[in-house]
């Protein structure tokens, strides 16, 4: 025979589900700010890695030009060729999203540098001089 259980026995209590919340909130709590601190290093990483490459096509452009981009024409000349360059063979980087920081900045680029030939920089996620973590500035000298 097929007994039916009473309303008692059928789902969980108010107390149950307020003790997995819990411990759902606390797991959340341990692990949110893990997962913040990785996703905050990949940018920074992301950023190093843009960098090196950015330094890359510049040097293949100066192979071409025998000159690296002015400041005025900026890094958007390893995109796209200048007005009156013959020498292009670009592009050097295919995507202008390519000298783009991952804070959505195009990467700061001075020519001749104070650095050196030429100074390629971002500011990281604050757009100032300095900081820690994500408002640290990523420079090539």
């Amino acid at each position: 025979m097929h007994t039916k259980q009473n309303s008692a026995e059928e789902g969980f209590t108010l107390v149950e589900l307020l003790v997995v919340l819990g411990i759902i909130a606390l797991l959340a709590a341990v692990v949110a700010p893990q997962v913040i601190r990785y996703v905050s290093d990949a940018r920074v990483e992301t950023a190093r890695v843009q960098l090196k490459n950015i330094e890359s096509a510049l040097e293949l452009y100066y192979l071409d030009a025998g000159q690296y981009p002015t400041t005025e024409q900026g890094l958007e000349a390893l995109v796209s060729a200048p007005a009156g360059l013959e020498t292009w063979r670009g592009p050097y980087i295919k995507l202008k999203k390519g000298i783009v920081d991952p804070w959505g900045q195009t990467f700061s680029y001075e020519q001749p540098g104070e650095h050196g030939a030429l100074d390629l920089f971002t500011l990281g996620r604050d757009k100032a001089v300095g900081g820690e973590g994500e408002d640290r500035d990523i420079l090539n000298w």
